[in-house]
Protein backbone atom coordinates (compact mmCIF):
# COMPACT_ATOMS: atom_id res chain seq x y z
CA UNK A 1 0.00 0.00 0.00
CA UNK A 2 1.22 3.48 -0.79
CA UNK A 3 0.11 7.00 -0.06
CA UNK A 4 1.32 10.54 -0.56
CA UNK A 5 -0.80 12.19 2.14
CA UNK A 6 1.39 14.50 4.21
CA UNK A 7 0.09 15.31 7.67
CA UNK A 8 0.87 15.04 11.36
CA UNK A 9 1.83 11.40 12.00
CA UNK A 10 -1.24 9.32 12.71
CA UNK A 11 0.83 7.01 14.91
CA UNK A 12 3.86 7.56 17.11
CA UNK A 13 3.39 4.58 19.41
CA UNK A 14 2.14 1.02 19.04
CA UNK A 15 1.11 -1.56 21.63
CA UNK A 16 1.19 -5.07 20.14
CA UNK A 17 -0.19 -8.29 21.46
CA UNK A 18 1.98 -11.29 20.61
CA UNK A 19 -0.01 -14.55 20.35
CA UNK A 20 -2.47 -14.43 17.48
CA UNK A 21 -1.25 -10.97 16.48
CA UNK A 22 2.45 -11.23 15.65
CA UNK A 23 2.80 -15.01 15.61
CA UNK A 24 0.15 -17.53 14.56
CA UNK A 25 0.18 -19.37 17.87
CA UNK A 26 -3.48 -19.48 18.90
CA UNK A 27 -4.02 -22.96 17.43
CA UNK A 28 -1.16 -24.12 19.65
CA UNK A 29 -2.61 -22.42 22.72
CA UNK A 30 -6.12 -23.68 22.03
CA UNK A 31 -4.84 -27.21 21.54
CA UNK A 32 -2.72 -27.03 24.68
CA UNK A 33 -5.63 -25.85 26.84
CA UNK A 34 -8.06 -28.34 25.32
CA UNK A 35 -5.55 -31.18 25.76
CA UNK A 36 -5.32 -30.35 29.46
CA UNK A 37 -9.11 -30.40 29.73
CA UNK A 38 -9.30 -33.71 27.85
CA UNK A 39 -6.53 -35.34 29.84
CA UNK A 40 -8.38 -34.63 33.08
CA UNK A 41 -11.94 -35.25 31.89
CA UNK A 42 -13.03 -31.62 32.14
CA UNK A 43 -15.84 -30.61 29.74
CA UNK A 44 -14.58 -28.03 27.21
CA UNK A 45 -17.46 -25.58 27.53
CA UNK A 46 -17.20 -22.25 25.65
CA UNK A 47 -17.41 -20.47 28.99
CA UNK A 48 -14.40 -22.31 30.43
CA UNK A 49 -12.34 -21.85 27.26
CA UNK A 50 -13.09 -18.13 27.27
CA UNK A 51 -12.22 -17.89 30.97
CA UNK A 52 -8.89 -19.62 30.36
CA UNK A 53 -8.02 -17.24 27.49
CA UNK A 54 -8.61 -14.16 29.63
CA UNK A 55 -6.00 -15.22 32.23
CA UNK A 56 -2.36 -14.31 31.90
CA UNK A 57 -0.04 -17.29 31.51
CA UNK A 58 0.92 -17.62 35.18
CA UNK A 59 -2.61 -17.21 36.48
CA UNK A 60 -3.95 -19.73 33.96
CA UNK A 61 -1.60 -22.42 35.28
CA UNK A 62 -2.53 -21.70 38.89
CA UNK A 63 -6.21 -21.61 37.86
CA UNK A 64 -5.85 -25.11 36.42
CA UNK A 65 -4.25 -26.35 39.63
CA UNK A 66 -6.42 -24.50 42.14
CA UNK A 67 -9.75 -25.09 40.43
CA UNK A 68 -9.26 -28.56 38.95
CA UNK A 69 -6.35 -30.00 40.93
CA UNK A 70 -4.14 -30.40 37.87
CA UNK A 71 -0.39 -30.80 38.53
CA UNK A 72 1.54 -31.20 41.76
CA UNK A 73 1.40 -27.45 42.22
CA UNK A 74 0.74 -24.30 40.22
CA UNK A 75 4.49 -23.74 39.97
CA UNK A 76 5.12 -27.25 38.64
CA UNK A 77 2.38 -26.95 36.03
CA UNK A 78 3.71 -23.54 34.99
CA UNK A 79 7.21 -24.95 34.44
CA UNK A 80 5.86 -27.89 32.45
CA UNK A 81 3.72 -25.75 30.14
CA UNK A 82 6.49 -23.19 29.69
CA UNK A 83 8.81 -25.88 28.34
CA UNK A 84 6.14 -27.09 25.92
CA UNK A 85 5.37 -23.57 24.72
CA UNK A 86 9.02 -22.70 24.13
CA UNK A 87 9.46 -25.83 22.03
CA UNK A 88 6.52 -24.85 19.85
CA UNK A 89 7.66 -21.23 19.50
CA UNK A 90 11.09 -22.31 18.29
CA UNK A 91 10.03 -25.04 15.87
CA UNK A 92 6.49 -24.68 14.50
CA UNK A 93 4.89 -21.29 15.20
CA UNK A 94 5.03 -19.03 12.12
CA UNK A 95 5.16 -15.26 11.95
CA UNK A 96 2.07 -13.85 10.25
CA UNK A 97 2.55 -12.98 6.58
CA UNK A 98 3.39 -9.32 6.10
CA UNK A 99 4.10 -8.73 9.78
CA UNK A 100 7.80 -7.98 9.30
CA UNK A 101 7.07 -5.61 6.43
CA UNK A 102 4.61 -3.68 8.60
CA UNK A 103 7.02 -3.56 11.54
CA UNK A 104 9.72 -2.29 9.19
CA UNK A 105 7.39 0.48 8.01
CA UNK A 106 6.62 1.57 11.57
CA UNK A 107 10.28 1.44 12.62
CA UNK A 108 11.41 3.45 9.58
CA UNK A 109 9.16 6.34 10.61
CA UNK A 110 10.25 6.29 14.26
CA UNK A 111 7.18 4.65 15.77
CA UNK A 112 7.94 3.31 19.25
CA UNK A 113 6.67 -0.23 19.84
CA UNK A 114 6.13 -2.41 22.88
CA UNK A 115 4.40 -5.72 23.54
CA UNK A 116 1.64 -6.26 26.08
CA UNK A 117 0.97 -9.98 26.45
CA UNK A 118 -0.71 -12.37 28.82
CA UNK A 119 2.11 -14.81 28.07
CA UNK A 120 5.17 -14.68 30.31
CA UNK A 121 7.98 -12.42 29.13
CA UNK A 122 10.67 -15.14 28.69
CA UNK A 123 8.37 -17.16 26.43
CA UNK A 124 7.40 -14.08 24.39
CA UNK A 125 11.08 -13.31 23.90
CA UNK A 126 11.64 -16.87 22.67
CA UNK A 127 8.90 -16.32 20.07
CA UNK A 128 10.37 -12.98 18.98
CA UNK A 129 13.90 -14.36 18.79
CA UNK A 130 12.74 -17.31 16.71
CA UNK A 131 11.76 -14.85 13.98
CA UNK A 132 14.39 -12.18 14.59
CA UNK A 133 11.94 -9.43 15.49
CA UNK A 134 12.86 -8.75 19.12
CA UNK A 135 14.78 -5.60 18.12
CA UNK A 136 11.61 -3.83 17.02
CA UNK A 137 10.23 -3.56 20.55
CA UNK A 138 11.40 -1.37 23.43
CA UNK A 139 9.82 -3.60 26.06
CA UNK A 140 7.85 -6.76 26.63
CA UNK A 141 5.24 -6.30 29.34
CA UNK A 142 3.41 -9.24 30.83
CA UNK A 143 -0.08 -8.32 32.01
CA UNK A 144 0.68 -9.66 35.51
CA UNK A 145 3.23 -6.83 35.79
CA UNK A 146 0.41 -4.30 35.34
CA UNK A 147 -1.63 -5.68 38.23
CA UNK A 148 -4.52 -6.30 35.85
CA UNK A 149 -5.46 -8.15 32.67
CA UNK A 150 -6.67 -7.09 29.26
CA UNK A 151 -10.28 -7.08 30.35
CA UNK A 152 -9.46 -3.93 32.35
CA UNK A 153 -8.18 -0.57 31.13
CA UNK A 154 -5.45 -0.47 33.78
CA UNK A 155 -3.34 -2.84 31.69
CA UNK A 156 -3.42 -0.48 28.71
CA UNK A 157 -2.80 2.58 30.87
CA UNK A 158 0.29 0.86 32.25
CA UNK A 159 1.52 0.03 28.74
CA UNK A 160 0.79 3.55 27.52
CA UNK A 161 2.76 5.06 30.41
CA UNK A 162 5.66 2.71 29.66
CA UNK A 163 5.58 3.63 25.99
CA UNK A 164 5.46 7.38 26.65
CA UNK A 165 3.61 8.38 23.48
CA UNK A 166 0.46 10.52 23.34
CA UNK A 167 -2.74 8.53 23.75
CA UNK A 168 -4.27 10.04 20.60
CA UNK A 169 -1.22 8.91 18.56
CA UNK A 170 -0.97 5.40 20.00
CA UNK A 171 -2.53 2.36 18.32
CA UNK A 172 -3.23 -1.07 19.76
CA UNK A 173 -2.88 -4.20 17.59
CA UNK A 174 -4.81 -7.16 18.98
CA UNK A 175 -6.67 -10.30 17.98
CA UNK A 176 -8.61 -11.17 21.15
CA UNK A 177 -12.11 -9.66 21.06
CA UNK A 178 -12.23 -8.85 24.79
CA UNK A 179 -8.86 -7.07 24.59
CA UNK A 180 -9.88 -5.12 21.49
CA UNK A 181 -13.00 -3.96 23.29
CA UNK A 182 -11.07 -2.89 26.39
CA UNK A 183 -8.50 -0.89 24.45
CA UNK A 184 -11.16 0.71 22.25
CA UNK A 185 -13.35 1.65 25.21
CA UNK A 186 -10.26 3.11 26.92
CA UNK A 187 -9.95 5.50 23.99
CA UNK A 188 -6.98 4.02 22.17
CA UNK A 189 -7.18 3.56 18.42
CA UNK A 190 -7.42 -0.15 17.76
CA UNK A 191 -6.68 -2.58 14.95
CA UNK A 192 -8.24 -6.02 15.26
CA UNK A 193 -6.31 -8.61 13.28
CA UNK A 194 -8.81 -11.28 12.33
CA UNK A 195 -7.65 -14.51 10.73
CA UNK A 196 -9.77 -17.31 9.33
CA UNK A 197 -9.07 -20.04 11.88
CA UNK A 198 -9.32 -18.65 15.41
CA UNK A 199 -13.11 -18.55 15.56
CA UNK A 200 -13.46 -14.86 16.34
CA UNK A 201 -16.78 -13.10 15.79
CA UNK A 202 -16.12 -10.58 12.98
CA UNK A 203 -19.21 -8.51 13.79
CA UNK A 204 -18.17 -8.10 17.42
CA UNK A 205 -14.59 -7.33 16.43
CA UNK A 206 -15.67 -4.76 13.84
CA UNK A 207 -17.98 -3.05 16.33
CA UNK A 208 -15.22 -2.81 18.94
CA UNK A 209 -12.27 -1.74 16.82
CA UNK A 210 -11.38 1.18 14.59
CA UNK A 211 -9.91 -0.96 11.82
CA UNK A 212 -10.70 -4.61 11.18
CA UNK A 213 -7.96 -6.28 9.11
CA UNK A 214 -7.75 -9.86 7.90
CA UNK A 215 -3.97 -9.71 7.79
CA UNK A 216 -1.01 -7.36 7.58
CA UNK A 217 -1.47 -7.08 3.84
CA UNK A 218 -4.43 -4.79 4.60
CA UNK A 219 -2.37 -2.57 6.94
CA UNK A 220 0.06 0.25 6.31
CA UNK A 221 0.87 3.71 7.59
CA UNK A 222 -1.27 4.98 4.73
CA UNK A 223 -4.30 3.13 6.06
CA UNK A 224 -3.69 4.39 9.60
CA UNK A 225 -3.26 7.94 8.30
CA UNK A 226 -6.52 7.73 6.40
CA UNK A 227 -8.41 6.68 9.52
CA UNK A 228 -10.17 9.40 11.48
CA UNK A 229 -12.49 9.09 14.44
CA UNK A 230 -15.33 11.61 14.72
CA UNK A 231 -15.03 13.69 17.87
CA UNK A 232 -17.95 15.73 19.17
CA UNK A 233 -20.88 17.11 17.19
CA UNK A 234 -20.58 17.50 13.44
CA UNK A 235 -21.01 20.79 11.64
CA UNK A 236 -21.99 20.95 8.00
CA UNK A 237 -22.20 18.25 5.35
CA UNK A 238 -19.42 16.73 3.26
CA UNK A 239 -20.77 15.79 -0.17
CA UNK A 240 -18.56 12.88 -1.23
CA UNK A 241 -18.69 11.27 -4.67
CA UNK A 242 -17.43 7.70 -5.08
CA UNK A 243 -16.77 6.63 -8.67
CA UNK A 244 -16.80 2.84 -8.71
CA UNK A 245 -15.32 0.45 -11.26
CA UNK A 246 -18.36 -0.85 -13.13
CA UNK A 247 -17.53 -2.48 -16.49
CA UNK A 248 -20.26 -0.24 -17.96
CA UNK A 249 -19.43 3.18 -16.49
CA UNK A 250 -21.66 6.21 -16.43
CA UNK A 251 -21.30 8.85 -19.14
CA UNK A 252 -18.62 11.51 -18.90
CA UNK A 253 -21.34 14.16 -18.87
CA UNK A 254 -23.00 12.63 -15.80
CA UNK A 255 -19.66 12.27 -14.01
CA UNK A 256 -18.82 15.90 -14.61
CA UNK A 257 -22.22 16.96 -13.32
CA UNK A 258 -21.88 14.87 -10.14
CA UNK A 259 -18.30 16.04 -9.56
CA UNK A 260 -19.42 19.69 -9.70
CA UNK A 261 -21.81 18.94 -6.81
CA UNK A 262 -19.17 17.14 -4.73
CA UNK A 263 -16.69 18.41 -2.16
CA UNK A 264 -14.55 15.29 -2.28
CA UNK A 265 -14.10 12.72 -5.06
CA UNK A 266 -12.91 9.14 -4.53
CA UNK A 267 -12.06 6.80 -7.39
CA UNK A 268 -12.45 3.13 -6.47
CA UNK A 269 -9.91 1.21 -8.57
CA UNK A 270 -11.14 1.15 -12.20
CA UNK A 271 -13.28 4.19 -11.40
CA UNK A 272 -10.12 6.21 -12.04
CA UNK A 273 -10.39 5.39 -15.75
CA UNK A 274 -13.89 6.88 -15.90
CA UNK A 275 -12.65 9.98 -14.04
CA UNK A 276 -9.77 10.36 -16.46
CA UNK A 277 -12.08 10.09 -19.47
CA UNK A 278 -14.46 12.67 -17.95
CA UNK A 279 -11.61 15.01 -17.06
CA UNK A 280 -12.59 15.36 -13.41
CA UNK A 281 -10.21 15.85 -10.49
CA UNK A 282 -9.87 13.03 -7.95
CA UNK A 283 -8.90 13.50 -4.30
CA UNK A 284 -8.28 9.86 -3.42
CA UNK A 285 -7.58 6.65 -5.34
CA UNK A 286 -8.53 3.56 -3.37
CA UNK A 287 -8.37 -0.14 -4.20
CA UNK A 288 -6.20 -3.05 -5.20
CA UNK A 289 -5.42 -1.94 -8.79
CA UNK A 290 -6.50 -5.31 -10.18
CA UNK A 291 -8.95 -3.91 -12.73
CA UNK A 292 -7.54 -0.50 -13.64
CA UNK A 293 -5.53 -0.21 -16.85
CA UNK A 294 -1.94 1.01 -16.79
CA UNK A 295 -2.74 4.34 -18.46
CA UNK A 296 -5.43 5.26 -15.97
CA UNK A 297 -3.28 4.09 -13.04
CA UNK A 298 -0.34 6.22 -14.19
CA UNK A 299 -2.66 9.22 -14.61
CA UNK A 300 -4.11 8.74 -11.15
CA UNK A 301 -0.73 8.34 -9.48
CA UNK A 302 0.46 11.57 -11.07
CA UNK A 303 -2.63 13.65 -10.38
CA UNK A 304 -4.32 12.25 -7.26
CA UNK A 305 -3.26 13.62 -3.88
CA UNK A 306 -3.50 10.27 -2.08
CA UNK A 307 -3.44 6.65 -3.12
CA UNK A 308 -4.45 3.81 -0.79
CA UNK A 309 -3.33 0.49 -2.27
CA UNK A 310 -4.68 -2.79 -0.89
CA UNK A 311 -3.77 -6.38 -1.74
CA UNK A 312 -5.94 -8.15 -4.28
CA UNK A 313 -6.47 -11.02 -1.82
CA UNK A 314 -8.60 -9.00 0.57
CA UNK A 315 -11.97 -9.45 2.24
CA UNK A 316 -13.44 -5.98 1.66
CA UNK A 317 -14.48 -4.78 -1.80
CA UNK A 318 -12.98 -1.65 -3.29
CA UNK A 319 -16.37 0.02 -2.86
CA UNK A 320 -16.52 -0.81 0.85
CA UNK A 321 -13.03 0.61 1.33
CA UNK A 322 -13.94 3.75 -0.62
CA UNK A 323 -17.02 4.34 1.55
CA UNK A 324 -14.85 3.95 4.65
CA UNK A 325 -12.47 6.54 3.21
CA UNK A 326 -15.35 8.94 2.67
CA UNK A 327 -16.38 8.48 6.30
CA UNK A 328 -12.83 9.15 7.47
CA UNK A 329 -12.61 12.36 5.44
CA UNK A 330 -15.91 13.58 6.87
CA UNK A 331 -14.66 12.77 10.39
CA UNK A 332 -11.41 14.66 9.75
CA UNK A 333 -13.42 17.72 8.76
CA UNK A 334 -15.89 17.34 11.62
CA UNK A 335 -18.77 17.06 9.16
CA UNK A 336 -21.63 14.69 8.47
CA UNK A 337 -21.36 12.59 5.31
CA UNK A 338 -23.68 12.67 2.31
CA UNK A 339 -22.67 9.96 -0.12
CA UNK A 340 -23.20 9.77 -3.89
CA UNK A 341 -22.14 6.71 -5.86
CA UNK A 342 -21.87 6.22 -9.61
CA UNK A 343 -20.36 3.74 -12.10
CA UNK A 344 -21.46 0.95 -9.77
CA UNK A 345 -24.34 -1.01 -11.27
CA UNK A 346 -23.69 -1.56 -14.97
CA UNK A 347 -22.81 -4.92 -16.48
CA UNK A 348 -22.88 -7.10 -13.33
CA UNK A 349 -26.29 -7.83 -11.74
CA UNK A 350 -24.61 -9.55 -8.80
CA UNK A 351 -22.51 -6.45 -8.16
CA UNK A 352 -25.60 -4.25 -8.49
CA UNK A 353 -27.40 -6.20 -5.77
CA UNK A 354 -24.35 -6.13 -3.51
CA UNK A 355 -24.06 -2.37 -4.06
CA UNK A 356 -27.58 -1.91 -2.68
CA UNK A 357 -26.62 -3.96 0.35
CA UNK A 358 -23.52 -1.84 0.88
CA UNK A 359 -25.53 1.39 0.60
CA UNK A 360 -28.13 0.01 3.02
CA UNK A 361 -25.27 -0.45 5.48
CA UNK A 362 -24.29 3.18 4.92
CA UNK A 363 -27.85 4.49 5.21
CA UNK A 364 -26.90 7.09 7.81
CA UNK A 365 -24.88 8.83 5.06
CA UNK A 366 -28.04 9.58 3.03
CA UNK A 367 -26.64 7.54 0.11
CA UNK A 368 -27.77 7.74 -3.48
CA UNK A 369 -26.75 5.77 -6.56
CA UNK A 370 -26.85 7.85 -9.74
CA UNK A 371 -26.46 6.31 -13.19
CA UNK A 372 -27.44 7.52 -16.67
CA UNK A 373 -30.80 5.71 -16.65
CA UNK A 374 -31.88 6.10 -13.04
CA UNK A 375 -31.30 7.50 -9.59
CA UNK A 376 -31.71 5.35 -6.47
CA UNK A 377 -31.83 6.76 -2.96
CA UNK A 378 -31.59 4.61 0.13
CA UNK A 379 -34.13 5.94 2.60
CA UNK A 380 -34.29 5.21 6.32
CA UNK A 381 -35.10 6.99 9.59
CA UNK A 382 -31.35 6.96 10.41
CA UNK A 383 -30.40 8.90 7.29
CA UNK A 384 -32.75 10.45 4.75
CA UNK A 385 -36.31 9.32 5.61
CA UNK A 386 -38.03 10.90 2.60
CA UNK A 387 -37.49 11.95 -0.99
CA UNK A 388 -39.43 14.85 -2.47
CA UNK A 389 -39.80 13.60 -6.03
CA UNK A 390 -42.07 16.14 -7.62
CA UNK A 391 -40.16 19.37 -6.97
CA UNK A 392 -40.58 21.77 -9.91
CA UNK A 393 -42.38 19.00 -11.79
CA UNK A 394 -39.07 17.50 -12.96
CA UNK A 395 -40.14 13.93 -12.20
CA UNK A 396 -43.68 14.12 -13.51
CA UNK A 397 -44.51 11.08 -15.64
CA UNK A 398 -41.41 9.17 -14.64
CA UNK A 399 -41.48 5.57 -13.44
CA UNK A 400 -40.87 5.08 -9.75
CA UNK A 401 -40.16 1.86 -7.83
CA UNK A 402 -39.78 1.25 -4.12
CA UNK A 403 -37.91 -1.91 -3.04
CA UNK A 404 -37.69 -2.72 0.70
CA UNK A 405 -34.23 -3.86 1.79
CA UNK A 406 -34.92 -4.87 5.38
CA UNK A 407 -37.47 -6.56 7.60
CA UNK A 408 -40.01 -4.22 9.11
CA UNK A 409 -39.89 -1.61 6.35
CA UNK A 410 -42.89 0.73 6.43
CA UNK A 411 -43.52 3.04 3.46
CA UNK A 412 -45.78 5.91 2.46
CA UNK A 413 -46.15 7.34 -1.05
CA UNK A 414 -48.14 10.34 -2.23
CA UNK A 415 -48.53 12.09 -5.54
CA UNK A 416 -48.19 8.76 -7.39
CA UNK A 417 -50.56 6.86 -9.61
CA UNK A 418 -50.83 4.36 -6.73
CA UNK A 419 -50.28 5.68 -3.22
CA UNK A 420 -49.35 3.96 0.04
CA UNK A 421 -50.11 4.97 3.60
CA UNK A 422 -47.68 3.47 6.11
CA UNK A 423 -47.72 0.15 4.29
CA UNK A 424 -45.51 -2.60 5.78
CA UNK A 425 -43.52 -4.27 2.98
CA UNK A 426 -41.47 -7.44 3.12
CA UNK A 427 -37.79 -7.41 2.03
CA UNK A 428 -37.45 -7.33 -1.77
CA UNK A 429 -41.25 -7.33 -2.19
CA UNK A 430 -42.44 -6.20 -5.63
CA UNK A 431 -45.56 -4.34 -4.51
CA UNK A 432 -43.86 -0.98 -4.99
CA UNK A 433 -42.50 -1.66 -8.49
CA UNK A 434 -43.42 0.40 -11.59
CA UNK A 435 -45.41 3.23 -10.07
CA UNK A 436 -45.72 6.60 -11.87
CA UNK A 437 -45.02 10.09 -10.51
CA UNK A 438 -48.04 12.33 -11.17
CA UNK A 439 -48.09 15.31 -8.79
CA UNK A 440 -45.58 18.09 -8.10
CA UNK A 441 -45.74 17.23 -4.40
CA UNK A 442 -44.95 13.54 -4.96
CA UNK A 443 -43.00 12.10 -2.07
CA UNK A 444 -41.89 8.73 -0.70
CA UNK A 445 -41.22 8.24 3.02
CA UNK A 446 -39.56 5.34 4.83
CA UNK A 447 -40.96 5.36 8.37
CA UNK A 448 -39.18 2.19 9.49
CA UNK A 449 -36.60 -0.14 7.99
CA UNK A 450 -34.63 0.55 4.80
CA UNK A 451 -35.98 1.36 1.34
CA UNK A 452 -34.33 1.55 -2.09
CA UNK A 453 -36.29 4.22 -3.98
CA UNK A 454 -35.71 4.25 -7.76
CA UNK A 455 -36.58 7.06 -10.16
CA UNK A 456 -36.15 5.84 -13.75
CA UNK A 457 -35.37 8.45 -16.35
Amino acid sequence: MTATRTATPAITGAIFDCDGTLVDSMPMWNSLVEDIFDAHGIPKTPELLMEAEAYNFDDMCFWFHDRFGIGESGEALLAEIRATVREHYVHDIPLFDGCRRFLDELKATGVRMIILSATTEPEVRVALAAHGIEGYFDRVIQTSETGSDKEHAEAYQYALDALGTPKEETWVFEDAPFAVRTAHDFGLKTVCLLNDHDGRDPDFCAANSDILAHGYGELSLAVLADYARAEGPTEGMLHALVVDGSPEPSSAELLRSLAREADYVIAADRGAAACREAGISVDLLCGDADSIDATALAWAQESVATELRYPSEKYATDLALAIDCARHEAARRGMALELTLTCASGGRPDHALAVLGRLAGARDARPRLVEDGFECRVLSPEGAPCWELGAAGAASGMTFSAIPLAEGTVVSERGMHWNLDRRPLAPLADEGVSNVVEATDACVTCHEGVLAAFLLR
